[in-house]
């Protein structure tokens, strides 16, 4: 969130177990609206093909908001 307050796009990626610490992190620090990507919990046990196949599903999204697409 600093980058974004900097007015550098940022993009959060975290586990959809931090959705909810994540949103109330936001609001705490002035960004209610701000919102991660989340990819499936957990990833510490994953492969690294697995972890490219969780990443693949979400770059789209990531680059969509790094570019306001």
């Amino acid at each position: 969130m600093r980058l974004e307050n900097l007015g550098i796009p940022a993009v959060a990626v975290a586990t959809d177990q931090f959705t909810t610490p994540a949103r109330i992190q936001a609001s705490a620090l002035g960004r209610p609206g701000f919102e991660a990507v989340y990819v499936p919990h957990p990833i510490q046990d994953q492969t690294p093909e697995q972890i490219a196949a969780r990443a693949d599903a979400v770059v789209e999204e990531i680059v969509r908001r790094l570019t306001k697409q």
